[in-house]
């Protein structure tokens, strides 16, 4: 285990994460891939919009747009 940003996603793997993006949108579901970019994989993603919950299935975040991943 080590510190860097990508160890910790890494690590995270295969389990359920929080991913806020630019402009207050947010994300959860299972992070299934990333590359060094920052861009994630989401399977059995969900947006989390004012208290709604919108189910989207398999979701493709462009790592610029990433403000946090919270494992």
């Amino acid at each position: 285990m080590g510190n860097r940003p990508l160890d910790i996603l890494n690590n995270a793997l295969n389990t359920p994460v929080i991913v806020r993006l630019k402009g207050a949108r947010e994300f959860r579901g299972n992070l299934q891939g990333y590359d060094v970019h920052m861009n994630l994989v989401l399977e059995e993603a969900e947006e989390l919009r004012e208290g709604e919950t919108r189910k989207l299935g398999t979701v493709i975040i462009r790592g610029d747009n990433v403000v946090y991943v919270s494992p």
